[in-house]
């Protein structure tokens, strides 16, 4: 049986953990025996949350920066021997119309929210190609399946480019052993509409009355009051890419 549960542990690497889904997972995963390795804008902030434990690797990293991204995953290997599951998870919401909000916050939407991601797949799958094997889930969202939002424009347009890439590279690491699952989560209760993880525009337009209500009403209504938690999600999807 013991020989039976240590076959069954994996080691998983995950982005943007210091909080909500990703805080979440990486509690779990511990609990049931895993090895992670996550990353946090610092470190500090996840070994602050998460007891001392053998099995357990803190990285400061900017996803967007690609030299640290390869860091941590040299440094992930050097831990753990390998790597079983990659988890892009880092990201955050960005709720403006697109009059409002700059090329500059655009951009720095799609920087984490996909070319992080991005950055991650390009440096963790020569490893998974050497070993023949390797699971990436990508987190998407419900936006990823309709911009029908007021004010959700260029986060939706972010989540609809992870599920066109996951879609491709599915078929491109099939060859490798290396499946591929998109992760799009409705409404649950984390810290995802908090000043922290939500931006707004610097110039807001009071002309978009549709977008200020949607502002309002996800900052001042529906924060806290999403149906389950990070832990029980009801509202949901995941899709395995699958030729």
């Amino acid at each position: 049986m013991k020989n039976q549960i240590m076959e069954n542990q994996k080691v998983w690497f995950i982005t943007g953990a210091s909080k909500g889904l990703g805080l979440a997972l990486v509690k779990q995963l511990l609990n049931k025996g895993h090895q992670v390795a996550a990353t946090s804008r610092n470190a500090t902030d996840l070994n602050k949350v998460i007891p001392a434990n053998p099995n357990f690797l803190a990285l400061t990293v900017d996803i967007n920066n690609e030299e640290e991204v390869k860091m941590a995953i040299n440094k992930s290997m050097e831990q753990f021997g390998h790597l079983d599951v990659v988890v892009n998870n880092a990201g955050y919401g960005l709720l403006g119309s697109l009059e409002e909000l700059s090329e500059e916050e655009a951009r720095k939407n799609f920087n984490i929210n996909v070319f992080g991601s991005l950055n991650v797949i390009r440096n963790v799958m020569p490893h998974l190609r050497a070993q023949q094997s390797g699971h990436i889930f990508n987190i998407s969202s419900i936006g990823g399946f309709t911009g029908n939002f007021p004010g959700w424009g260029i986060y939706c347009a972010t989540k609809f480019a992870v599920h066109g890439l996951s879609e491709s590279l599915a078929m491109e690491v099939k060859p490798f052993g290396v499946n591929v699952t998109i992760v799009s989560p409705g409404y649950f209760r984390t810290n995802f509409l908090t000043k922290d993880s939500m931006n707004t525009p610097k110039k807001q337009l009071d002309a978009y009355q549709s977008v200020r209500d949607s502002q309002t009403a996800h900052q001042d209504q529906i924060n806290g009051n999403q149906a389950g938690g990070s832990r029980k999600s009801g509202c949901g999807h995941y899709r395995d890419c699958r030729g």
